[in-house]
């Protein structure tokens, strides 16, 4: 937790420098857009986790250091909402006939402050932007609904997931990475694809029992499409 905590306060220091550096070279900015996310890593039947979209919006500074646009320093900070949706499967679990059907549906969101510094190279208009990023966990929704069905001719029954909100069994501080491409016009508005990947599992060591443990090696990945906008410096 330490070193997360002194790689987020250097990450700031590291926006702080750039800003106060190059002055009179920064403007600021507005980014809104919107996440395609998943999970990464060793996840079992993994296969039952789709993509989901999810809002992204916040703020960013812009430190120009070549002074002609070419080369900056870009550090953001971002409402960011991930997760993943259950593909709506069913599933059988019977022994001659008799067991049950289960069907798992709904959407899980993990809404993050994410806070990448970036350095980014302006070509032109072509924009090629990467650097690492401190994410932490503002709150979670698990909207998870599960459909079970006893075999032979039993009534189906519906059941939702537990303590939807409860964060206690992540890890809310997570170390990330972001790179992209864009094209960035003379007004300052631009459009951007990034992608976006942790280093570290967002479940705790001890959840094991988190989605039956299919996620106890997951981290989360995101693609963002989003639009930019630098206002002029004076």
């Amino acid at each position: 937790m330490k070193k997360t905590v002194f790689f987020a306060a250097a990450l700031l220091g590291v926006a702080a420098v750039s800003t106060s550096s190059y002055a009179q070279g920064v403007r600021l900015g507005l980014r809104a857009g919107a996440n395609y996310s998943n999970l990464a890593g060793n996840i079992q039947n993994e296969n039952t986790y789709n993509n989901k979209f999810g809002f992204l919006g916040g703020v960013m500074l812009n430190a120009d250091v070549t002074g002609d646009g070419f080369f900056s320093i870009q550090p953001e900070i971002l409402y960011s909402q991930k997760g993943f949706e259950n593909k709506p499967t069913e599933y059988t679990s019977t022994l001659l006939g008799v067991g049950y059907t289960e069907k798992r549906e709904g959407k899980v969101n993990y809404n993050y402050l994410d806070v990448p510094v970036l350095l980014k190279v302006n070509a032109g208009g072509l924009i090629l932007e990467a650097g690492p990023q401190y994410s932490y966990l503002l709150s979670a929704n698990d909207e998870t609904k599960v459909t079970r069905t006893r075999q032979p001719n039993g009534t189906p029954t519906v059941s939702e997931a537990q303590n939807k909100k409860d964060v206690s069994g992540f890890n809310r501080s997570e170390l990330g990475y972001v790179a992209g491409v864009g094209y960035q016009a003379d007004n300052g508005l631009s459009l951007n694809l990034r992608y976006t990947g942790a280093f570290s599992d967002f479940v705790k060591s001890d959840n094991g029992s988190y989605f039956n443990g299919d996620l106890a090696n997951a981290r989360h990945s995101a693609f963002q499409l989003s639009l930019g906008y630098l206002i002029p410096s004076k």
